[in-house]
């Protein structure tokens, strides 16, 4: 009986690792998928400053820091923006981006925050 109870643990123990090992796949798996499906081509001009005048001027267009209004400065923030934005979403307050935009922001942050 004391042989079956050391098997029974040691299936427990293997199955535990191969549960953990799966996951692990899966995050990495799903990091792949987002990298590939960045477009390098996003533009400042046409995707992101009209997301940034559109829901982040009304706070952050000179009355509140950072200030949004110009290119230099949103290149400058870019790093804080991606936080608050992209990783925590805790901006824009009192308001909310869809997927689409919060990837575009992400994107173009990824690939330089290029003024293009």
């Amino acid at each position: 009986m004391n042989d079956l109870l050391k098997i029974k643990n040691i299936l427990i123990i293997v199955l535990g690792f191969s549960l953990l090992s799966c996951e692990r796949n899966v995050e990495e798996e799903s990091g792949i998928i987002t990298e590939e499906l960045c477009d390098p081509a996003i533009s400042f001009t046409t995707n992101i400053k009209p997301i940034i005048d559109n829901n982040c001027i009304r706070c952050h267009g000179g009355n509140q820091a950072p200030d949004l209004r110009t290119y230099e400065n949103i290149r400058n923030n870019s790093e804080r923006i991606r936080t608050e934005v992209v990783v925590n979403r805790t901006m824009p307050l009192g308001g909310s981006l869809s997927n689409d935009q919060i990837e575009l922001v992400r994107c173009w942050i990824e690939n330089g925050a290029l003024n293009n």
